[in-house]
């Protein structure tokens, strides 16, 4: 297969514009057979359609813009070249975001990434008083830490669940685990972060009763 550029700068367009300029009328089968025949304008089609998602599974599971955009950018450099062994007729998306998510779980071992950048605010309507805004600022800074003291797989799973969307079975897909592994991860999960939320309040409020549950 002829060598096909990828522009660094058109991928970070992506990411940021949220990636969708794809051809509504084009067949992803069609596309991948164009882009396996040496057409870089169908491949490009595809990192478009796949970018956004591609990097909410780099970016939750290294919790770092600047890693998480190098590792979407060598997973698609990866799916290019692999792009002869994928089976024909079957989903793309999946067997791309597996690439994504080995390349980033690689990635966090290799560079032991454990920064977690803020949890973005929710827009705030201008008629909110004072004391609204503060709580709500408040409660995503208890969300923000309650995350950071799960483990690393069961907050990138949680994540990827209830923030990004995506279903058990394709978490499963994407970290090689049964889905059942992946429910018990996410039930884990929450019943952690209800705890740690529940303690976070009750010392707030000078509550200091133990075994009680509500």
């Amino acid at each position: 297969m002829a060598a096909m550029a990828i522009d660094v700068a058109s991928l970070r367009a992506g990411i940021a514009a949220g990636a969708t300029r794809a051809e509504a009328d084009a067949d992803e089968t069609d596309l991948i057979d164009a882009a396996r025949g040496g057409s870089s304008s169908a491949f490009e089609t595809l990192v478009e359609r796949h970018m956004r998602r591609a990097f909410a599974v780099a970016y939750r599971l290294l919790a770092q813009r600047q890693d998480a955009e190098d590792v979407v950018q060598d997973a698609f450099l990866a799916a290019l070249q692999k792009l002869d062994t994928f089976e024909r007729g079957r989903p793309f998306a999946p067997w791309l975001l597996r690439i994504v998510a080995n390349r980033a779980l690689n990635a966090r071992k290799a560079r032991a990434v454990r920064h977690t950048e803020p949890i973005p605010p929710a827009v705030v309507s201008q008629d909110a008083s004072p004391y609204d805004v503060t709580r709500r600022g408040e409660l995503r800074d208890e969300l923000e830490r309650a995350l950071r003291r799960l483990p690393e797989q069961q907050r990138a799973i949680v994540e990827l669940f209830e923030i990004d969307g995506f279903t058990g079975p394709e978490i499963a897909g994407m970290l090689d685990m049964a889905d059942g592994t992946v429910r018990w991860h996410l039930h884990e999960a929450r019943r952690t972060l209800r705890e740690t939320l529940r303690g976070t309040r009750r010392a707030a409020t000078g509550d200091n009763t133990a075994g009680r549950m509500p």
